[in-house]
């Protein structure tokens, strides 16, 4: 079975703000980030779609213990996000101080934007990453 999107195809777009996902054919689902099939029917009729990166934060965390060799970024806040085409994505959110978060972030409306983080010894090398900011 071929993969429609690949990881480095879906990292190397977000590069670019660009956020893609898959498109089922036969259930109209959406999935991202990319799978080999769709994740609500199994289907792996897929169409490659170019998602707007607009959502709804669901919920959120503040991480003040990180993965190692991130230990200069926290605290940090952590977001899933439910994007208007449908699924949920996480990411972190930009421009609120974590000590500053509170219950009324739920509901606000974000914009995808990405920042490229390098690699560790449990990666290939960098990936970009999702990071929402306040509409």
């Amino acid at each position: 079975m071929e993969h429609k999107l690949t990881f480095k195809e879906y990292s190397e777009a977000l590069k670019q703000d660009k956020l893609l996902g898959l498109k089922c054919k036969q259930c109209k689902a959406v999935t991202v980030p990319p799978k080999i099939v769709c994740g609500e029917c199994g289907s792996a009729d897929l169409d490659v779609v170019q998602l707007s990166g607009k959502g709804e934060i669901q919920t959120y965390t503040v991480v003040f213990v990180p993965p190692e060799g991130r230990e200069s970024e926290a605290p940090y806040i952590i977001t899933l996000v439910k994007l208007e085409e449908g699924p949920w994505i996480m990411g972190n959110l930009a421009g609120v101080q974590p000590d500053k978060a509170a219950m009324d972030l739920i509901g606000k409306k974000v914009e995808m934007g990405h920042k490229v983080f390098p690699g560790d010894r449990y990666s290939s090398g960098e990936e970009a990453g999702i990071v929402f900011s306040l509409a």
